[in-house]
């Protein structure tokens, strides 16, 4: 006999209403570059705007220079980043050099500000093994390829840096589509359960791969996701980069002093296709929906927002877009000029100690090479 739920004191839309209630979209500047919340304006100098516009310029010349690098088979792998430049940069723009990035793969923008040489990016994508070698002292993994995984990744390494005592973070990002993962709720539960000093970002762009984020999940936000894992969870508006940025800094604060991982959905919009790998996001995008995020762009609002100010023109942006251009084109010829690699090479990066049968078959292929 089914149960009588006349009398029922459990009303499942209004607490499903509660809570998406509780996650309203934070915002600093509109899309016309205005000041609409002073009292969560991030406490940054002149010199710091003009830095993170300069940065944001700076990346988005790379994505369309990657772009074209990559139609003529100079790069490998790509996932362009126009339009999420708010998102990437300006998260990065909040932490400090001891932090520990473990990005996707749309998330080499962030690397490379960190600390990662320009020619190494190029060298990643086209797979060569000194691509994924960091420098010393730049504390970012690889690019995750496999989807989500970085989440448990992140609240491993967040762990580690409690267990050392460290004031640093560690922060991870995903897209919409790795928020279905599994691995992204035991990487957000783990951390929360231990306290890891860990940042979880999602770049909702809304589409994953193509699927819309509406089919994705029945939660109306990303962000209350973080009620089940025990932890804080905001969403910002992902085209603004002062909403990203003092979200970031917040967290980044609250995570050294000891009060746990936050996670940040960043609601942001990729302008490109989500690889170059033959996506046509036309098959799943309308045009007016396009449209419609071309006037929350990033770059024009926060440029907008500088103009305002009197602290950015026309002749320093061109500045920036030259300057990315020239160091673009000795970047890749630094790549260009990088030995390619052998069989040999991975093999003896591979192992400390390599295993005799692989010391055979080195043997075999330092012959084939030598001819």
């Amino acid at each position: 006999m089914a149960a009588n739920t006349k009398n029922a004191t459990f009303d499942q839309q209004k607490q499903f209403d509660a809570i998406a209630d509780q996650f309203q979209t934070f915002q600093i500047l509109n899309e016309e570059g205005d000041v609409v919340n002073e009292s969560a304006m991030p406490e940054l100098s002149d010199e710091q705007l003009k830095e993170l516009m300069t940065r944001m310029v700076y990346t988005r010349i790379l994505d369309q220079r990657s772009i074209s690098l990559n139609r003529q088979g100079r790069l490998g792998f790509y996932a362009p980043t126009a339009g999420q430049e708010a998102s990437q940069i300006a998260s990065q723009f909040a932490l400090e050099k001891e932090d520990f990035i473990l990005p996707g793969y749309r998330d080499v923008p962030q690397m490379i500000w960190h600390g990662l040489p320009l020619y190494q990016a190029f060298l990643f994508s086209r797979g060569h093994f000194h691509g994924n070698q960091m420098p010393e002292g730049v504390n970012t993994i690889s690019p995750q390829i496999i989807i989500g995984a970085q989440y448990i990744q992140c609240a491993g390494v967040a762990l580690g840096m409690k267990k050392r005592g460290a004031k640093s973070v560690a922060i991870t990002y995903t897209g919409d589509g790795g928020a279905s993962q599994g691995d992204f709720y035991e990487g957000i539960n783990f951390a929360g359960a231990f306290k890891a000093p860990a940042i979880f970002i999602v770049q909702n762009n809304r589409f994953a791969i193509s699927t819309p984020v509406e089919k994705q999940s029945a939660a109306k936000t990303i962000a209350q996701k973080a009620v089940a894992a025990g932890i804080p969870g905001i969403q910002v508006d992902g085209m603004d980069p002062l909403a990203v940025y003092a979200a970031v800094k917040d967290a980044r604060e609250r995570a050294i002093n000891g009060e746990g991982p936050t996670l940040i959905e960043a609601l942001t919009y990729r302008y490109g296709p989500h690889t170059m790998a033959g996506d046509d996001p036309t098959r799943y995008r309308t045009e007016e929906l396009d449209n419609e995020w071309e006037k929350k762009d990033p770059l024009v609002r926060f440029r907008n927002f500088l103009e305002k100010k009197g602290i950015w023109n026309e002749e320093e942006e061109n500045q920036v877009i030259e300057r990315a251009k020239e160091e673009i084109k000795e970047a890749i010829k630094k790549a260009d000029d990088q030995p390619k690699q052998k069989v040999t090479d991975l093999m003896s990066i591979m192992y400390e100690d390599m295993p005799n049968h692989l010391k055979e078959q080195m043997e075999i292929y330092k012959e084939k090479e030598s001819k």
